[in-house]
């Protein structure tokens, strides 16, 4: 996948968390499109989304990035 294309899939990614989109189809697609590997979470109340999120440090790195410590 070429880098902004990526760029584009992540922006998006970053969208919908903030939205608390992240239980709908397109979702899956994006994750996989970024080979997601990682935690999301949402807290539910009431059947209603009080709060989504992720944990960045989850992604994959790139080749040419050192790994975490």
């Amino acid at each position: 996948m070429d880098n902004c294309n990526e760029e584009k899939n992540f922006v998006e990614f970053r969208r919908k968390i903030r939205a608390a989109e992240v239980l709908s189809g397109s979702m899956g697609q994006l994750l996989k499109a970024l080979q997601f590997s990682g935690r999301i979470s949402v807290v539910m109340q009431n059947g209603r989304v009080l709060k989504s999120g992720y944990e960045e440090g989850f992604f994959r790195q790139r080749e040419n990035e050192l790994e975490p410590e």
